[in-house]
């Protein structure tokens, strides 16, 4: 049975958003995971980049498909999780911990708000 932590926010696309101190950490679901199979390489924008909610901000190669990230929110990325330039298969081993892809500083906290919650992803991905 996948894994949905319930202090996390998600969206539509598959991605995750959580609240830190430093901005909003954001990586992929499980779910996302376990559709993709075995993530090859991880394409993440650099630091400073402007990001658009809903907006294209990288690309996830596994050994089924190459498939877009996008950005759960606007704002500026502030930090990038380097590590998966040569450890892709974080992505896989542990998507909410060391498997992260971005940091963003949000041009308006509350947009967080907007994202769904862990009982509203469920009831998304039980419909697919």
């Amino acid at each position: 049975m996948a894994n949905y932590p319930a202090d996390l926010k998600y969206t539509k696309d598959h991605e995750w958003a959580r609240v830190e101190a430093a901005g909003v950490r954001v990586g992929i679901t499980e779910f996302a995971v376990e559709q993709l199979g075995d993530v090859t390489l991880v394409d993440l924008p650099a630091v400073g980049t402007k990001l658009v909610a809903a907006g294209h901000f990288g690309d996830i190669e596994s050994v089924k498909a190459v498939s877009e990230l996008f950005a759960p929110i606007s704002g500026t990325v502030v930090e990038v999780n380097a590590a998966l330039a040569d450890h892709p298969e974080h992505v896989n081993d542990a998507p909410y911990d060391k498997g992260w892809m971005v940091v963003i500083a949000p041009d308006s906290p509350k947009d967080v708000d907007g994202l769904l919650d862990v009982k509203a992803y469920q009831a998304l991905i039980e419909n697919i």
